[in-house]
């Protein structure tokens, strides 16, 4: 069975603790390099480790101010770009089909992933809401995320 190469890239997050929660996910999902860009906070930092546990010792990441950039370089590397945020056009996360090299790209807590991100992407998927509020945490909604596109079995050819 192909295992998928997952990258986790976030932009403009506000709080550490998220920073530090997508550290220990990043781990958990085997997610295999983190960008953190914008203003998004970077390690060391305590708050960050409280939420990683360590993690942030050994997931790969690195620091950019502009995510566009390093998008296009991944795009240009037959990387999917996938964002995470609830538009008109996002498709439900349960019928996405992934490819096998995927960048899930997370934004800001409250205003999410901005406009000139969203037009470079390949996809925008969303996670359907049951209950009464419209959104999750940026950090719990990228866990999410993470799992579901490491359960779907790559596509053949992707």
């Amino acid at each position: 069975m192909k295992t998928r190469s997952i990258r986790l890239l976030a932009h403009n997050v506000r709080s550490l603790w998220n920073v530090g929660s997508f550290f220990r996910t990043a781990d958990a999902m085997n997610v295999e390099r983190m960008y953190l860009t914008g203003y998004t906070g970077t390690p060391p930092r305590k708050e960050i480790t409280k939420t990683a546990l360590g993690a942030e010792e050994f997931i790969p990441w690195e620091k950019f101010e502009d995510p566009v950039p390093i998008l296009l370089e991944l795009k240009k590397e037959g990387w999917q770009l996938v964002a995470l945020e609830l538009t008109a056009d996002a498709k439900e996360i349960e019928s996405f089909q992934p490819h096998e090299k995927i960048c899930l790209i997370v934004g800001h807590e409250l205003i999410g992933v901005p406009e000139n991100v969203l037009s470079i992407v390949d996809e925008t998927v969303m996670i359907p809401m049951l209950g009464k509020k419209e959104s999750l945490n940026v950090a719990v909604a990228a866990g999410i995320a993470l799992h579901q596109l490491r359960s779907i079995s790559p596509r053949k050819g992707t």
